[in-house]
């Protein structure tokens, strides 16, 4: 790897010293370049489309697994399907992301579909980052899809961040969840110049006593713009909340739009939606201690995504 790829690494996975810990697959312009497995964590390259099965035995404590992606050939058009197979009462840590680096003309593009499939008891924290940066005129697109389906007793956490550079996205969370299941969201995401984001959340309420919360940030600087939907069913007695926070500034747009189904009389369901612009208050504040407006600024909204 050079120097844009272990930059790349770092920025969506935290690579340190060009190596992960734990098992890893690292894709780089639509082709797996390096891989490691352990003797609780296999991955199989899929032989009918382009992508990896992760197998995580049960009772597996601890582990970490890293599914990185990255590209740096302008004009690509990458599509991976990756599955997610977590053994009943195994707890592990799931890293994955995609960074581009674009210095030309020409679009470059990566959607991935990941699809995890948990067991009794199982738990999975889910860490997904993604990244643009180069010089080029060519667009740097994301389009991640995330489908959770949660057996008895399994919880998933996921935290999903937009860290800077995406010109387009369009981000799909599915959940169907059984009983007794949680599946906690965390999405931060920031936009500028003419970018666009669009997040979309589906989650099915199936067992009792399984629940979701979705927490979305998000802050749209010039002229870029943002549309969040959400979508929570309650089809027996659960929990569902969902909050989107949005910061606006310059000429941002940011659109909320909620729905809430409640089919079963003991479906508790919340949503709660915060559109705005910095409070005059908190910058004069900031201020007073020395730091410009600019610098200011920054600093409400470094706090605001943390």
């Amino acid at each position: 790897m050079d120097k844009i790829d272990a930059n790349l690494l770092h920025e969506i996975a935290d690579m340190q010293n060009e190596t992960f810990e734990g098992a890893y697959n690292i894709r780089k312009n639509g082709k797996g370049i390096e891989r490691k497995v352990t003797d609780n964590i296999n991955i199989v390259t899929k032989k009918d489309v382009s992508g990896i099965d992760i197998y995580v035995k049960e009772n597996t404590k601890f582990e970490i697994v890293h599914i990185p992606v990255i590209i740096t050939e302008s004009g690509l058009n990458d599509v991976v399907y990756n599955d997610f197979y977590i053994g009943k009462n195994a707890n592990v840590v799931i890293i994955a992301g995609c960074g581009i680096h674009n210095d030309h003309h020409k679009d470059s593009q990566h959607d991935g579909i990941h699809r995890f499939f948990l067991e009794e008891g199982s738990k999975v924290k889910y860490i997904e980052k993604h990244y643009g940066e180069g010089k080029g005129t060519g667009k740097r697109i994301l389009n991640p899809v995330t489908e959770v389906h949660l057996k008895n007793g399994a919880t998933l956490e996921m935290d999903s961040t937009q860290i800077k550079g995406v010109d387009s996205t369009v981000r799909e969370t599915k959940g169907i969840l059984e009983e007794n299941t949680n599946f906690v969201v965390t999405e931060k995401i920031m936009t500028h110049g003419m970018q666009n984001a669009k997040t979309i959340f589906e989650v099915e309420l199936n067992g009792k006593n399984s629940s979701t919360k979705v927490t979305s940030r998000s802050v749209a600087t010039e002229n870029s713009t943002q549309q969040f939907e959400s979508k929570v069913v309650g089809n027996t007695e659960s929990f569902g909340h969902v909050e989107c926070d949005a910061i606006i500034k310059d000429n941002g747009k940011v659109v909320a739009i909620p729905e809430i189904i409640a089919n079963d009389v003991n479906a508790n369901l919340i949503h709660e939606a915060a559109i705005g612009k910095i409070a005059g208050e908190q910058l004069m504040k900031l201020m007073t201690l020395g730091l410009s407006e600019k610098e200011a600024e920054q600093a409400i909204i470094d706090g605001f995504l943390k």
